[in-house]
C-alpha cells in the first residue's frame, strides 16, 4: 500500500467499518467524511473533532459524561448505550450485519457496541492494519517511558514519528495512541506495561510491532504475577510476538540481565543485544557521570567506537541511551543521527533536576518507583556534589508498591542504600517506615530520619530541614505513583500540580 492509497484522516466511516467487522454501508448526509481529530476516554480532554469513548470503571463511568463530551465538541462516541435524542448505529458483535445507517444522521453520531474497550481495540487494530509504519514496542519493568522518549528522540531525526503520550502503556492508552496514526507516519514508538499474564500479547496482536525492546525484569507487579519467574515471562510475550528476521523483526535485548538475554532463544525475530559487556552487540565503556551536566561514555559496535556526552542523569541512564542507539543502528541511523537525538533536549526526561528553595537541587523523580529505579535514583544523588559548606544530601522516599512477597526486603534493601548515600532520610507512607527503620538499624543517626504519614507531613518536614539548613543542599524525591509525591517537589517551588 503507497502512502497515496492509505487513508488520511481517520473517519467516521473507518470506525463503523472497524466495529462492524467487515466493509459497512457508506454514510449520506452530515455525519458523511466527518473526520476524527484524536480520541480521548476523559471528557475533559474533549475537544471538536474528537472521538469520545465511554469506559466504565470501577469509581465511575464514562456514559454518564457524554454529555460533558459532546458540549466540547466531540463528534463521535464510542459506547455502551446512546444518551436520548443522540444520532446512533448499532454495532453488533460477531456475524451480525449491522444495520443500514440511516442517510440522516447528524454529529455527534452515537457508536452502540456491546463492550466499549472492545470497541477501542477493534478500532485502532484496523485503523493500524490501513497503515504501514514500523512499530517499536517497549516493556520492560524500569525504564520504558524513559526509553521511549528516547528511541523517538532518535527516529525523529529522520522519520515522522508517532509515540504514545505519557504512560499511554495499556489495553486503553496504546489503542488511543495507534487512533493518532496518519498516513505520513514512518515510526511509531509504543510503551507496553502489563499487570498479569497475556496481556502483552493482547497489546502486540493489536499493534503488530517490529520491533521489540526489553529494558529488565524486576520485582515491579510481583503482588500480582507471583514470581520472578512468571514476570520475566510476562515480558517475554514481546519478544515471541515479532515476525521473522525474514519480515523485519528485530528483539533489542538487555545483554546485562540473565532473564532478557534468554529470551533470544524464544524469539523468530532478528536478536540484537546491549550492555556494558563486549559480549554485546552494542556496548559502553569509559563511562563518567558529570552530574547535572550529564554522562560521558564510549559506544562500541561493529568496530566502531562513539564518544558522546548526553543530558541524562546518573550511570545507570546509560542503558537507557543504549536502548535508543540499538534502535537506531536496527532502523539504519547515520551515528550523527543517532547522537544528536540521544542530545534531543525536547525528550520528556523522567528524572529531571529542578531549582528548589535555599538554593537547593531537587532531582524530581516522581514517576514511579520500584527497588531497582530506587536504587539508581540513590546512586545519582551519592554521585552529585553538594553546592556548598555544609549543605546535605537529603532523600526522600515513598512507599513502592506491587512487589508482593519483596515488599519487605525491597523496602530494606532501598533503606540501607539510603543510609550509605544520605545526610536526612524522608520517608512518606506506610511502607516507607520500612526503609526508615532499616536504615536506623543500619547506623543512621535518629535525628537524620524522618518517618511522615503523608506527603502534607513530608512537605512540611522538608521545608523545616531547608529553613533551618545552611542552603545548597540536594533532594531526591522519589515513590509510588499513587502518593503524588510530585506535588511535594510542587510545594517546594510553591507552584501547583493540576
Amino acid at each position: 500500500m503507497t502512502e497515496m492509497e492509505r487513508p488520511g484522516a481517520l473517519t467516521i466511516e473507518h470506525l463503523v467499518t472497524a466495529l462492524a467487522g467487515r466493509p459497512a454501508p457508506e454514510l449520506a448526509g452530515p455525519a458523511a467524511g466527518v473526520q476524527i481529530q484524536d480520541a480521548v476516554v476523559d471528557s475533559r480532554r474533549a475537544r471538536p473533532g474528537s472521538l469520545f469513548v465511554a469506559l466504565r470503571g470501577e469509581r465511575r463511568d464514562g456514559h454518564d459524561f457524554i454529555p460533558q463530551a459532546v458540549a466540547s465538541g466531540a463528534v463521535a462516541v464510542l459506547a455502551e448505550r446512546c444518551p436520548p435524542g443522540m444520532s446512533s448505529i448499532a454495532l453488533p458483535a460477531g456475524d451480525e450485519t449491522p444495520g443500514q445507517p440511516n442517510a440522516g444522521l447528524r454529529p455527534p453520531v452515537c457508536l452502540v457496541v456491546p463492550n466499549s474497550l472492545e470497541g477501542l481495540q477493534q478500532a485502532a487494530a484496523h485503523w493500524r492494519r490501513l497503515h504501514e509504519p514500523r512499530v517499536v514496542a517497549i516493556t520492560g519493568s524500569v525504564g520504558k517511558t524513559t526509553s521511549k522518549e528516547i528511541i523517538a528522540a532518535v527516529l525523529r531525526q529522520r522519520f515522522r514519528c508517532l509515540k504514545s503520550e505519557g504512560n499511554y502503556n495499556n489495553e486503553i492508552g496504546l489503542p488511543l495512541t495507534l487512533l493518532h496514526l496518519r498516513a505520513g507516519h514512518e515510526r511509531v514508538v509504543l510503551e507496553m506495561g502489563m499487570y498479569d499474564l497475556g496481556e502483552i500479547a493482547h497489546l502486540a496482536t493489536i499493534a503488530l510491532p517490529q520491533v521489540g525492546v526489553v529494558t529488565d525484569v524486576g520485582p515491579s507487579h510481583l503482588e500480582r504475577l507471583g514470581t520472578i519467574e512468571r514476570i520475566a515471562q510476562a515480558k517475554a510475550e514481546l519478544p515471541q510476538a515479532l515476525p521473522t528476521a525474514a519480515e523485519g523483526g528485530v528483539a533489542i535485548l538487555n545483554e546485562d540481565d540473565a532473564r532478557v538475554r534468554a529470551m533470544a532463544g524464544m524469539t523468530r525475530a532478528r536478536v540484537f543485544t546491549y550492555g556494558l559487556s563486549p559480549t554485546a552487540d552494542l556496548w559502553a565503556d569509559e563511562i563518567e557521570s558529570q552530574g547535572l551536566e550529564g554522562i560521558r561514555f564510549r559506544l562500541h559496535h561493529a568496530g566502531d567506537s562513539v564518544h558522546i556526552r548526553v543530558p541524562f542523569l546518573g550511570r545507570h541512564s546509560v542503558h537507557t541511551a543504549l536502548r535508543a542507539a540499538a534502535v537506531g543502528l536496527v532502523e539504519g541511523l547515520s551515528w550523527e543521527e543517532i547522537v544528536t537525538g540521544l542530545r534531543d533536549q525536547e525528550s520528556e526526561l523522567r528524572l529531571v533536576a529542578v531549582p528548589g528553595p535555599a538554593g537547593s537541587t531537587i532531582l524530581d523523580d516522581t514517576y514511579n518507583a520500584s527497588p531497582a529505579s530506587c536504587l539508581a535514583a540513590l546512586n545519582l544523588l551519592e554521585e552529585l556534589p553538594v553546592a556548598g559548606s555544609g549543605a546535605r544530601k537529603i532523600a526522600v522516599l515513598g512507599d513502592m508498591y506491587e512487589l508482593g512477597s519483596y515488599e519487605k526486603e525491597g523496602h530494606r534493601i532501598v533503606g540501607r542504600r539510603a543510609r550509605e548515600v544520605a545526610d536526612l532520610l524522608v520517608t512518606v507512607g506506610k511502607l516507607g517506615k520500612i526503609m526508615g527503620r532499616e536504615a536506623l538499624k543500619a547506623g543512621m543517626k535518629t535525628g537524620a530520619v524522618y518517618l511522615a504519614e503523608d506527603k502534607d507531613q513530608a512537605i512540611a518536614v522538608v521545608r523545616d530541614l531547608l529553613s533551618s539548613g545552611p542552603g545548597g543542599d540536594v533532594i531526591l524525591v522519589k515513590g509510588s505513583r499513587g502518593l503524588e509525591m510530585e506535588q511535594i517537589v510542587a510545594a517546594l517551588q510553591d507552584r501547583v500540580v493540576p
